[in-house]
């Protein structure tokens, strides 16, 4: 993505989240959800790969928010195939609707399971492509799910991770997360869990730039809806949680 239209976007979104106070609890309930499945591990170096505007701290404070392009309020630049950190020093990385923007998701996987140590996580907060998914996403939204293209798995040769392009496949974690392939896709991982959500707060509420289409008074009635549709995520779902962790070698115990 051209750095001046991220910026665009970025500061479009600043001002949407200071005008939607709903927006702002959707979030958070997200990140508090995110939050209760980070590793054990201690002392913790959680780092956040693609922050945009940064408000996870609020609920993970110790977190590194982190970006392609710098901006005031992120603690560094950090490029998700070529990570500043050492060897097995990082113990979780949050990718909150930055999976379906890899373009070649098993090569970025192999650079996280570089930094993070046995035990550590890499936690996915993407969209899912229900029958609803499908239309909020589909008909909504700008960027494509690419149901039917070919998931490029590894960057080819020659590929230079300094000059990443710009890539939208929102259909690409309910695929892989969700289908006969994942063993094999992350047989070296253990998937902790794969949580659908429904989160038709969220979707009616507009999202950053939409109409919101109930009162915030009402919230608590449209989370209690959340809680009935996500026991049909076959056609409601809208969100995924996927957590792997990078498993100790045998007879070892992550440090705590």
């Amino acid at each position: 993505m051209d750095i001046a239209q991220h910026q665009i976007e970025i500061l479009e979104n600043e001002k949407y989240w200071q005008r939607k106070p709903i927006l702002r609890r959707i979030y958070r309930e997200f990140h508090e959800e995110i939050a209760r499945h980070l590793s054990a591990l201690q002392p913790p170096l959680v780092v956040e790969l693609g922050s945009g505007i940064g408000n996870i701290k609020e609920v993970i404070p110790h977190a590194l928010r982190t970006d392609l392009f710098p901006n005031p309020w992120l603690d560094q630049t950090e490029n998700a195939y070529s990570l500043s950190f050492g060897d097995e020093t990082v113990s979780d990385l949050i990718l909150f609707d930055v999976f379906h923007h890899l373009h070649y998701p098993g090569t970025a996987l192999k650079e996280f399971w570089r930094v993070l140590r046995p035990g550590g996580r890499v936690l996915v907060f993407d969209p899912f492509i229900s029958l609803l998914g499908l239309v909020v996403y589909g008909l909504m939204h700008k960027e494509p799910i690419r149901w039917r293209q070919e998931i490029e798995w590894y960057a080819p040769a020659g590929w230079d991770p300094a000059q990443p392009d710009y890539y939208a496949a929102q259909g690409n974690a309910t695929r892989v997360f969700f289908s006969r392939l994942t063993p094999t896709l992350f047989k070296n991982w253990t998937i902790v869990t794969r949580k659908r959500y429904a989160a038709f707060s969220y979707v009616a509420s507009g999202g950053y730039s939409g109409p919101q289409l109930y009162p915030d008074f009402l919230y608590p009635q449209v989370r209690a809806l959340d809680g009935l549709l996500d026991n049909l995520p076959v056609l409601f779902a809208t969100r995924i949680l996927a957590v792997l962790e990078k498993p100790c070698p045998d007879g070892v115990l992550p440090l705590q």
